[in-house]
């Protein structure tokens, strides 16, 4: 395979992985008809929808290529340990908005306790990234896509 179709073949994989946060959210504005119901989610069960989210995403990136599923589960478990979404934090704050750092705010004081072999601040910062996701999913699947598109995922 050229590294061309390796190309094609990843760029087909995050729209697709993508999708269906468009699909989700349009049914969700059909039920909620205001962001005052979304508003009124707590910080920490948007964290929950959104290590969903973010788990969802590195799985379908890291599809391709073709490979035994211990190796799809060693890659997927590295990206979404605390740390590398504490990482992957630091990496998107550059693309953030005022309004997107309030999430992240929001996020951050809802994360209470942690992991024993886990530094606080670590836990807190990917309890933040996953309360962005989350409210992102729920609110704007179309900047989700965005700041997932600046990730540097490398599913080889």
């Amino acid at each position: 395979m050229t590294s061309e179709e390796e190309e094609s073949l990843k760029i087909l994989a995050i729209q697709s992985a993508l999708s269906w946060a468009e699909v989700r959210f349009q049914q969700l504005s059909a039920t909620t008809k205001s962001s005052s119901h979304i508003q009124r989610v707590s910080p920490a069960s948007l964290a929950y929808l959104g290590d969903a989210v973010y788990e969802l995403y590195i799985r379908t990136c890291y599809l391709l290529p073709p490979r035994r599923l211990g190796d799809y589960h060693q890659q997927v478990v590295s990206q979404v340990r605390a740390e590398s979404q504490a990482k992957t934090l630091r990496s998107l704050e550059p693309y953030l908005t005022a309004s997107e750092l309030e999430i992240l705010r929001r996020g951050r004081n809802a994360a209470t306790g942690h992991p024993r072999r886990l530094d606080p601040k670590i836990y807190q910062q990917a309890t933040s990234l996953e309360t962005l996701l989350g409210y992102l999913y729920l609110t704007d699947p179309q900047r989700l896509t965005q700041l997932l598109a600046h990730l540097d995922l490398d599913p080889r």
